[in-house]
């Protein structure tokens, strides 16, 4: 009779034997999305400062404020002489504990709807099916985790230092002081103003543009299926141990698709971000007479209750807004670090996933190997 090698199987390798295809891309997609979000995370914080300030020189007298960021490395140097290192990741808390959910949620509706598609809805066209999956996915991961991505881009769009900026108030993405109630120390103390002064539905802001970002992951998914399929001859989390001689077909599988799918659906990105940078105090909230707001600071009309009303409303408004008041180039702002930080982080979101979906596999069999050893007579 064999050895009894119980003891051989690692913790890994225990989890792994028990775990499904479903545990193993939800770990995999949380795994990968965590890694690129800290690695990219003073990158996004440049993208969201460059999305946002032409709301704020738009609200400036005359409008002819001048411009606080420019560009990649100008951004980088204002940043960093005014907040230093802790500038650079601000918004880290919510990109930490966005990133896990989002990316945990994507990877495991996608998968399961490809075989829910193939096998129940008889769909067997792989680019219908992987556009679909990727439709059913985004919305899921969407919906769930919007409110972090709310508080991750107040948080990185706000300043530590505002003395290049005239006064805040409930001006449409204001920097606000140190002292306003509306300047976030963390990512809780964000949770906790938002609610008290805007309700539960400020967590929801930019969530239909979010949605229509939707087109993003339409393009990008079946496009890195595509690529990769004809790059290594595997599909996406189909490794085995020659994937080290793949790695090179998976890296330009994630490039190629995220580029793509950037530069056709970017606008809906400085849309959300404006409609998620605004603030909106609701009624009866006693500190707000002493804010100074105006209706001209507002960018809008004053409502009933004799609080401005929101300068942004809706996907077809706010991109109206900033056609008339910026023109056609501010839907672009920022692309640049965009493509800087998207592609790196779909690189390293998608050769994470890749490699742990790889390991998982392979503790799997390596645990399976050692259990039938010591079942063996």
């Amino acid at each position: 009779m064999a050895l009894d090698r119980r003891d051989d199987l690692t913790l890994m390798q225990n989890w792994t034997i028990n775990a499904s295809d479903t545990q193993f891309n939800a770990l995999a997609g949380a795994i990968g999305g965590f890694t690129a979000g800290v690695a990219t995370c003073p990158l996004d914080v440049i993208k969201t400062k460059l999305q946002a300030q032409g709301g704020f020189i738009a609200m400036s007298k005359g409008g002819n404020h001048p411009r606080m960021y420019n560009g990649l490395a100008g951004t980088a140097r204002v940043i960093w002489r005014q907040e230093g290192l802790r500038g650079m990741y601000r918004g880290l808390g919510p990109i930490v504990l966005g990133y896990l959910p989002t990316w945990a949620v994507w990877f495991t509706v996608y998968n399961e709807s490809k075989e829910y598609l193939t096998k129940t809805g008889n769909m067997q066209h792989p680019i219908l099916v992987n556009f679909c999956s990727s439709i059913f996915a985004g919305a899921s991961s969407t919906i769930v985790t919007n409110p972090i991505w709310v508080i991750k881009t107040r948080l990185m769009s706000q300043s530590g230092s505002m003395q290049s900026y005239p006064r805040t108030g409930n001006t449409p993405t204001a920097r606000p002081h140190a002292n306003s109630p509306w300047h976030y120390n963390s990512t809780l103390d964000a949770a906790r103003k938002m609610y008290s002064t805007e309700g539960l539905r400020s967590f929801y802001s930019g969530l239909a543009p979010a949605l229509l970002g939707l087109t993003h992951v339409a393009v990008q998914f079946p496009a890195y299926e595509f690529l990769r399929k004809k790059f290594t001859g595997q599909a996406m989390g189909e490794t085995n141990d020659s994937f080290k001689d793949q790695w090179f077909g998976v890296l330009m599988a994630s490039i190629f698709s995220k580029i793509m799918a950037s530069s056709a659906t970017y606008p809906h990105e400085v849309i959300r971000t404006r409609l998620q940078t605004q603030r909106r105090p609701t009624p009866g909230i006693e500190y707000l007479q002493g804010l100074g707001v105006s209706e001209t600071a507002s960018g809008g009309k004053s409502g009933p209750d004799g609080i401005p009303e929101p300068k942004y409303r809706g996907i077809v408004k706010t991109a109206r807004t900033i056609w008339m008041e910026e023109g056609g180039r501010a839907f672009y702002a920022g692309m640049g670090v965009n493509m800087a930080r998207a592609v790196p982080a779909a690189t390293v979101t998608m050769m994470t996933y890749e490699f742990v979906m790889k390991t998982l596999h392979h503790e799997k069999s390596e645990g399976q190997r050692k259990r039938d050893m010591v079942m063996e007579p």
